[in-house]
């Protein structure tokens, strides 16, 4: 267990590297693949919850250190055009709450229904991404939800789900490579009914 969770921390790490070149895709309103919290929604619902929250912090700091503390925000007297922006923390609680919901479906992946672990992969990232705009609204003052911003959101959750079967793999090989097993409940009974 120690040596499939060091993995998933380092594979946690690589993809923060790889989002750093992922651009955006401006004919499709600005939206990218979110390769950080998909391999975060993909890696929480193969582990424990105790390393689902450690792995909420590590993504959720890493976001925030790579979204917060740049020229745009942080602080004043070091940029000197700090704009309104989220205080830096809110993504580990946004990736906490992420966790929880892939947490719940754990027993229909045990099954080896991973399919549905990778569709509500998904509608997390969607309902993260539409809970971040809506207290940036918030710390904003007021609330502008231009079509725009709904088509960002919408086509960027769909672009990073499509890519969830490749992680799920890398998950199974790294737990593979690990000696771990993540089970399957239903591959189980069925090995029952035919002995």
């Amino acid at each position: 267990m120690i040596k499939y969770t060091i993995s998933v921390i380092l594979l946690t790490l690589a993809a923060c590297m790889v989002q750093q070149f992922l651009p955006a895709i401006s004919g499709l309103h600005g939206a990218r693949v979110l390769i950080l919290p998909l391999v975060f929604l993909c890696a929480a619902v193969s582990v424990d919850f105790a390393t689902m929250l450690l792995l909420a912090f590590i993504c959720g700091f890493l976001w925030d250190a790579q979204h917060a503390l740049g020229p745009h925000g942080g602080d004043p007297e070091v940029y000197t055009n700090p704009v309104e922006s989220l205080r830096f923390g809110y993504s580990i609680i946004l990736y906490a709450l992420m966790g929880l919901l892939m947490q719940g479906i754990q027993p229909l992946f045990r099954k080896g229904k991973w399919h549905i672990s990778s569709l509500l992969a998904g509608i997390a990232i969607f309902l993260y991404l539409f809970a971040e705009y809506l207290l940036i609204n918030f710390v904003r003052g007021d609330f502008v939800f231009p079509p725009t911003a709904f088509y960002r959101i919408y086509l960027t959750s769909a672009l990073t789900m499509l890519f969830s079967p490749l992680i799920f793999w890398l998950i199974f090989q790294l737990a593979s490579a690990c000696h771990h097993t993540i089970r399957y409940d239903g591959l189980k009974s069925k090995a029952r009914y035919l002995d």
